[in-house]
Order: C-alpha cells, then sequence, then structure tokens
C-alpha cells in the first residue's frame, strides 16, 4: 500500500500528539525516514492515545438486528451516507465518504509498528525492564486487536477448509509506510493475531490497571484470545483462554446495586470491565443523551427478555411511544458504542463452549453464575423471580446459552460476528428491514456479510476487492 488515507491520518494525529517532545517523531513529509521516540515515556505516551488505539470498526454495529431506524423518512435523513447504505447492505456502501473503519485500525496498526521498532532498537536497563515488556505486551495487544477489527470486518469469516485462499487485509508488520503489500489470507492474518496475542499474553502485567481500563492486561488478553477462538469456533481452545481470564479475574456486578433510571448506569472502571474499547466514528443513533427520534431496539430484542429480568431497565429507556432507546453502555460516559472486553463475556464464552462439549451441568452453572446477577430477588411475580437454568441434552444447552449470549451482549459490537459465525453452523438466520414496505434482506452466509474496501485504497494499492 501506498501512502493512503489512514497513514496520513496517523502521520497527522502523532505529529500533533508528540508536538511537545523533545524529539519530532515524524519529518514534515510523511515518509520512511521517521524519528523514532526515544524513551519508555513516549512510547506510553503514544499508547495512551485513546482515540485512535482504542476505536474499533463499527459497520457490524450499525449493520446488525440490535436496532431499527423508526420509519424511511429518518433513514433517508442520516447525514452519514455509509451508516444509511450498511442499515440496509447496501452494495455501494460509502458513496465517496472517508471511511474510518478502514482507515483507524491501520492508524492503531502504524503506531503499534513504530513502537515495536524503537522498543527493540533501545537498550532497557534491568531496572527497566518490566515496564519495557508492558509497553511491548500493550502494542502488540493493540495490533492484534487492530487487525482482529479489519479481518473480522473486510474479509471471509474464518472456516478451516478456506482460510488458506480466503482473501484477508494486508499484513503490515513494520514501520514502512510506502511499501506496496497484497492482501494476505485470512489464515495468516489470524496466525499473525494469534503470535501477537501470544506474545502480549507473555508481557503484560497480570492485574487489571483498576483507574486505567484502556490499557490491557494478562486478563484482557486472554479474554479476547477467548474472543477470537470462539469466532474461529475452535470452541476448545476459546474455552481454555475464557478459563485463564476467569482464573484472573471474575468479577461480576449485582445489577441490583445499579441504576435502573440512569442514563448512565454503569461508571467508568466498574467491576466488569477489563479492556475499555468503544465504537467510532460516533453513530446518529447515539447522538440523542435523553431521546432517541432515529433508531429504537428492535422489538423482538425487547420481548426476549423476561420479567423481573433487570437487564432491559439497565441497557434501555422506554420512550413515551412505547419503544425503547439504547443507553449509556458499559463505557461510563462514552455514547460510542462499548467494543472491549468484559467478564459477562467472557463467562459466556466459557458456558457456550462446556455446552458444545456436551458439559451440560457446567455449562448451566457457569450460566447461572452470571444469571442469578442479573435478576431482582424481591420480586413476588412470578412466584419464583430466578430460577437456575437447566438443559436435558446438547442442543438446548448450546440454545440457552446462546440465547442470554443475545440479551447480555447487546449494543457491544459483537452480534454480527455472532451472525457469521452461527450461519456457519447451520444457524440460517436472515435479516430483514422494512422500510415504508420496501423490505431488505441478508441471507445466511451472503457475501454481503464482508464490507467491501474503501475505493481509494483499491484505487491507491491495487489491491483484489471484495465481492458484494
Amino acid at each position: 500500500m501506498r501512502i493512503t488515507n489512514f497513514i496520513l491520518y496517523a502521520l497527522i494525529a502523532t505529529a500533533v500528539f508528540l508536538g511537545s517532545c523533545k524529539k519530532d517523531f515524524l519529518n514534515e513529509k510523511p515518509s520512511t525516514a521517521i524519528v523514532q521516540p526515544s524513551s519508555l515515556e513516549e512510547f506510553q505516551s503514544l499508547l495512551e492515545n485513546f482515540g485512535v488505539n482504542n476505536s474499533s470498526v463499527v459497520l457490524g454495529v450499525v449493520s446488525a438486528d440490535d436496532h431499527e431506524f423508526y420509519n424511511e423518512t429518518v433513514w433517508k435523513s442520516v447525514n452519514k451516507a455509509t451508516e444509511r447504505n450498511a442499515y440496509v447492505w447496501a452494495k455501494d456502501l460509502y458513496d465517496g465518504e472517508r471511511v474510518e473503519d478502514w482507515n483507524k485500525p491501520y492508524a492503531t496498526i502504524f503506531y503499534a509498528n513504530n513502537i515495536l521498532k524503537g522498543l527493540d532498537d533501545m537498550k532497557v536497563s534491568a531496572f527497566d525492564q518490566a515496564r519495557w515488556n508492558n509497553l511491548k505486551g500493550w502494542a502488540l495487544f493493540i495490533r492484534a486487536f487492530a487487525y482482529y477489527d479489519l479481518v473480522s470486518h473486510f474479509a471471509p469469516t474464518y472456516d478451516n477448509t478456506t482460510a488458506a485462499t480466503d482473501l484477508g487485509v494486508p499484513l503490515r508488520l513494520n514501520p514502512s509506510i510506502d511499501v506496496l503489500l497484497p492482501r494476505a489470507t485470512v489464515k495468516e492474518n489470524y496466525e499473525r493475531i494469534l503470535v501477537d496475542l501470544s506474545g502480549a499474553s507473555q508481557l503484560l502485567e497480570v492485574n487489571i490497571p483498576a483507574a486505567n481500563r484502556n490499557r490491557p492486561s494478562k486478563v484482557a488478553a486472554h479474554a479476547l484470545f477467548a474472543r477470537i477462538y470462539l469466532t474461529m469456533r475452535n470452541y476448545n481452545k476459546a474455552e481454555l483462554h475464557a478459563d485463564t481470564s476467569l482464573t484472573l479475574y471474575s468479577k461480576l456486578i449485582d445489577y441490583n446495586t445499579l441504576s435502573k433510571t440512569a442514563n448512565q448506569p454503569f461508571s467508568l472502571a466498574h467491576d466488569e470491565l477489563i479492556y475499555a474499547k468503544s465504537g467510532y466514528p460516533l453513530l446518529t443513533s447515539q447522538l440523542a443523551p435523553t431521546a432517541n427520534t432515529f433508531v429504537k431496539i428492535a422489538p423482538d430484542l425487547i420481548n426476549l427478555y423476561e420479567p423481573n429480568d433487570l437487564r432491559p431497565a439497565i441497557y434501555f429507556t422506554k420512550q413515551t411511544d412505547g419503544s425503547y432507546r439504547v443507553k449509556r453502555g458499559y463505557n461510563g460516559p462514552n455514547v460510542n458504542a462499548f467494543v472491549g472486553l468484559a467478564t459477562d463475556e467472557v463467562y459466556l464464552i466459557k458456558a457456550e463452549c462446556l455446552a458444545r462439549r456436551s458439559e451440560i451441568n457446567a455449562s448451566m452453572t457457569v450460566l447461572n453464575q452470571l444469571l442469578v446477577k442479573r435478576w431482582d430477588p424481591a420480586a413476588t411475580t412470578p412466584a419464583q423471580p430466578y430460577q437456575n437454568r437447566t438443559a436435558a441434552n446438547q442442543q438446548e444447552a448450546v440454545s440457552k446459552v446462546l440465547l442470554e449470549r443475545r440479551k447480555e451482549l447487546v449494543w457491544r459490537g459483537l452480534r454480527w460476528d455472532d451472525l457469521k459465525r452461527l450461519n456457519k453452523e447451520g444457524a440460517n438466520i436472515t435479516l430483514n428491514r422494512n422500510l415504508n414496505g420496501t423490505i431488505y434482506s441478508l441471507p445466511p452466509n451472503s457475501p454481503k456479510y464482508i464490507f467491501p474496501i474503501p475505493d481509494e485504497e483499491i484505487a491507491l494499492s491495487g489491491i483484489q476487492q471484495n465481492l458484494r
């Protein structure tokens, strides 16, 4: 790839960010002649850039079935063509707009590559070795997460039988910005992601930074491992990493302790938060803090919740017309969708993996450890406000876990990957939109589950476009 938008963005952002440093990090003209940061403090400053390194792709959030636009008129009024088009899975998605969903992850990769090179080139004292280790683990972690964001949106979902030939995304592993690279295969992408995560899990500090949850930890590395292996449908390894993550950190919030009326029920650094990461750019559907006249939570989703389940009141607000809007979620005051890592997701991964290997009772035990924290124990209707989930067989156990996954992980950037994974498992889920009588449908395993690479990137680099 040549010096495309994502590189220019990274160069400008880095130059501004480090403008007060003693050394210029970048020359005025973009090139590979980059002056590397020279101290651990400078490396940490780059890693602390939340706006780049803790941002994630949101095309899957827009395209999934958590929400609906009120009507066609409202949908047409959305000022971002990409958001409008992604909602109906249009073939021509971007309509000339800048594609942050491609640029932002590559900006993160650019940061990580420069940091990794600088750390490897510097001499480190025994006194600073632990800090050096953590910073290198941090850079490996954000690079792995960025590549996972890219490959899970701009490439076919992982399939053992085709991954070695399916086209993934270009794999940049050094700071060079003016070298043309072809698309790697999906297999190569995932191999690199897993290698980076393996390195991160060995180097990062064990404990979650209590006040700085935008920094990864060993807990976060294993939680991300579990998510990725689940996406790959490697349930044995997903369970192993879920186990490790939960052994290191397993706190859950009792939802009875949260306000059901507050628009921001979760604090910025709450007990379930493993790693903070936000969807970017901000969606039109997230703009209104107290009312939403653009989108509502899908009625089919709302109807899944049982009486005395606290989650609807914690996650949503009922509006005057009877519809529901999403509150600010696991991000605390941040209005962007939370797409980071939290313990509730890890519990659900563990429960699903147990169910898939026919450990039915163990699966329900793990599921109930989560669900008992989501129910009102003082409720009198029905007489038993919460009953332990049980299952008679493997299929029922898997179904019950997936149902709770659907209700728990709303607006978290996970539904899109779940749809692709479950359809590969034979779930046969078709999505439909109805706008003024016009029906838009997304059938299982459609090529439209793979987002197109921005046209500008195709023109500059010559890499092959995805078919839609």
